[in-house]
């Protein structure tokens, strides 16, 4: 459940509320409008790391609008411009307090609870027999909890129902979505030399429509392998190329951090930062065939506001 501050502090005429989430910073204009910033912070195993990195923030949002435009025919999204390549505004929803996790292949959370022996999540039974990265037979839906802190929890459709958390008319709604969602990008990520491996969708109600919400296959909230050699890797028993935030879970595994009570987050040198940023603008140039332009005296601060004035200027235009 998101809770709104009553006020931003900052010169953006119009906002009645606020809100800051791992990565993202929402401010509500009247009843009907967000402005949504994609700071340069990143966040992992439901943590936020300490250091800021540099163009992070554009890349989500260049990503997101790229493929919220590309999926506007299939499914209505919140999204109505981007006045800045850190910012998109678009109409506010009444968020549905789940996620819709998509899985068309075995890896990452889904890998890990089958390698401990797990044959069922989030309610669905997962194909005998298979190897990390592998195919199943058909994408999985396996919902979690959204929680505005701390982690989200596995839950299953029955679930979710028996609590009353989304009915079963808007749950079936959400699932032909997220299932429509993930073929276009399966199709889309094809074009590009890619697999994509899973996914998440956030949905929400808009007068009564569920409509998409936030972002959309960006490298924070989907997974990706290069379809180049992955069926000789699969047969070689050999690590998939992976094109995600995947590295940066591993490298805090690696160095004794999953976001477990009582865990240090390691610290994190420029070197390190600096690549994370090549990684994430790679990320957005293979996925889209689009180029981020290097300012060599971007700073990576996650608490940049120079996106006040064209967004002021957007608005303004619009009489909001």
């Amino acid at each position: 459940m998101i809770h709104w501050s009553p006020k931003a502090h900052l010169p953006l005429q119009g906002v009645t509320g606020f809100y800051r989430g791992k990565v993202r910073d929402v401010y509500r204009l009247g009843d009907q409008h967000l402005v949504m910033v994609a700071s340069d912070r990143i966040s992992a195993f439901d943590v936020v790391l300490p250091a800021a990195i540099p163009y992070k923030g554009e890349v989500l949002n260049r990503t997101a609008t790229h493929f919220l435009e590309a999926t506007s025919d299939i499914v209505p999204n919140w999204w109505l411009g981007s006045p800045h390549p850190r910012v998109s505004v678009g109409l506010r929803a009444e968020p549905f307090p789940v996620e819709m996790v998509v899985r068309g292949y075995l890896s990452g959370h889904a890998w890990r609870c089958y390698r401990d022996g797990r044959r069922e999540l989030c309610g669905v039974t997962m194909d005998a027999g298979l190897r990390e990265s592998d195919p199943f037979s058909q994408p999985l839906i396996t919902p979690t909890t959204k929680a505005s802190q701390g982690h989200d929890e596995d839950i299953s459709r029955d679930q979710i129902l028996e609590q009353g958390l989304v009915s079963e008319n808007h749950y079936k709604i959400m699932e032909a979505y997220a299932l429509a969602l993930y073929e276009r990008g399966t199709a889309m990520a094809a074009e590009r030399g890619l697999i994509l491996v899973d996914t998440k969708y956030e949905f929400g109600l808009i007068d009564g429509q569920v409509v998409l919400m936030d972002e959309v296959h960006t490298p924070d909230s989907s997974r990706y392998f290069y379809a180049e050699g992955y069926r000789e890797r699969q047969r070689l028993g050999k690590p998939q190329m992976q094109l995600s935030k995947e590295f940066v879970r591993q490298w805090l595994i690696e160095h004794g951090f999953q976001g477990i009570q009582g865990q240090s987050i390691p610290p994190m040198d420029p070197e390190w930062v600096q690549q994370i940023s090549l990684r994430y603008r790679d990320l957005y140039e293979q996925l889209t065939g689009k180029r981020i332009l290097v300012d060599k005296d971007h700073a990576g601060s996650s608490e940049p506001q120079d996106w006040l004035e064209p967004v002021q200027a957007w608005l303004s235009k619009k009489g909001w």
